[in-house]
């Protein structure tokens, strides 16, 4: 029997750190019960952290882990999935090709940022969505020193108001400043179509959100767009023209292209329906999780988010219940009743807040240092020792907050 995991963000590492869990817990081999993660590096990109500078450095390597709980790593991008013949093909290095069939496939692909189809974004913007972008970022952003001190050089425009917007911009004039020297005087500005920023995190912590960019001298745009880039920055749709070397576009995630290869239901972003195991709908053997699955996190109306928190938990019960109907015991239905948010802001702090309703309970320094710790300790992998790798993946305690 096989489980093939595609996918080694936090929902594949849960999955095949869950699955092996349960594996050893009912005394099967790896010989009786193979478990494979398919990824084209064996590495975590820790994700959450790509706004931050030294984006290099930003990643933890997970082929020890793997190895410690006697999962098979296979180095290569999924290409296509055959859900009737229950196959995967992977594109391998030097452009060969390898088939491997599953008795059970975790879909762990992931989201991607959504990019418009907007004049000049393609040529001329930045992004944090992934390793590479931000390396891409962060060496522009070094390369700007060189460049005389006019025509936007020292004004970052980034394109949306949400988490990803707000912590890369309030990250932005420390990170200018240690590039252009301490006495420079950067230029952010936040653009985003809603009348208010941060409009997914409520009236609650909003003041607090605004406090933090007036402090920090970030300026907004709000209820405009982009309408498009060129060389000497952005033009909005309110008719405004921002001068700017360096526009970063963090505004809307979908799943991952491979989704679209499931025979079955997706949601607006993509991603596929799952039921309360994380099954795929209507798809016999496959489950969804992480970015790639619409999932009911409680019995209320909510429905787990694009981020790392759901991610890691969606995973570990994923990689559970596919191990279960394979093993032929009881499967735990996923559920995340709590929910929690930090979001840094930069020199001024951060936030957090907990429930859905997102209460204020930490701000500003206290904040910031939770938000340290989630971002160093609490989202990086188990260590690559047995016992404790397994233990550290129990569905009913993965993500916890």
């Amino acid at each position: 029997m096989r489980i093939v995991i595609i996918g080694a963000g936090f929902a594949g590492m849960y999955a095949a750190l869950s699955a092996a869990r349960l594996r050893d817990i009912q005394g099967v081999s790896p010989e009786e019960l193979e478990i494979a993660l398919v990824a084209p590096e064996p590495t975590l990109v820790v994700r959450p952290r790509l706004y931050e500078a030294k984006p290099e450095t930003l990643t933890a390597p997970l082929q020890d882990i793997l190895k410690a709980i006697d999962v098979v790593y296979v180095q290569g991008s999924t290409e296509t999935v055959d859900t009737t013949a229950r196959t995967v093909e992977i594109a391998r290095i030097k452009g060969a090709k390898k088939h491997l069939s599953y008795d059970r496939l975790v879909v762990a692909t992931g989201s991607r940022l959504f990019r418009p189809n907007i004049p000049g974004l393609a040529e001329h913007g930045f992004s944090v969505d992934q390793l590479d972008d931000a390396i891409a970022l962060d060496r522009h952003l070094h390369g700007l020193a060189g460049r005389p001190a006019r025509n936007g050089r020292d004004t970052v425009v980034v394109a949306g108001g949400g988490f990803t917007g707000i912590e890369t911009a309030t990250e932005m004039p420390a990170r200018l400043r240690a590039i252009f020297g301490k006495d420079a005087r950067p230029r952010i500005v936040i653009v985003d179509r809603n009348s208010a920023i941060a409009p997914d995190m409520g009236a609650g912590p909003r003041p607090v959100i605004e406090d933090a960019l007036r402090t920090l001298g970030v300026e907004t745009r709000l209820g405009a767009s982009v309408a498009s880039l060129d060389d000497s920055g952005v033009t909005l749709t309110s008719g405004e023209h921002i001068e700017s070397e360096t526009v970063i576009w963090a505004a809307g995630m979908r799943a991952a292209p491979l989704t679209a290869q499931i025979p079955a239901e997706r949601d607006n972003f993509g991603r596929l329906l799952v039921d309360r195991d994380l099954r795929v709908l209507n798809v016999a053997g496959v489950f969804a999780t992480g970015d790639a699955a619409r999932a009911a996190s409680d019995n209320i109306g909510n429905y787990a988010l694009m981020s790392c928190q759901h991610a890691t938990r969606m995973g570990a019960f994923a990689g559970n219940n596919a191990a279960a109907e394979l093993l032929g015991v009881p499967t735990k239905p996923y559920h995340q009743e709590a929910y929690a948010t930090c979001l840094d802001l930069g020199e001024a702090g951060a936030i957090f807040t907990r429930g859905w309703d997102r209460t204020l309970e930490l701000v500003g320094t206290e904040a910031k240092k939770t938000k340290q710790q989630i971002n160093t300790v609490w989202i990086y992998p188990p260590p690559a020792e047995r016992a404790a790798a397994l233990a550290a993946a129990d569905p009913e305690r993965v993500g916890e907050v």
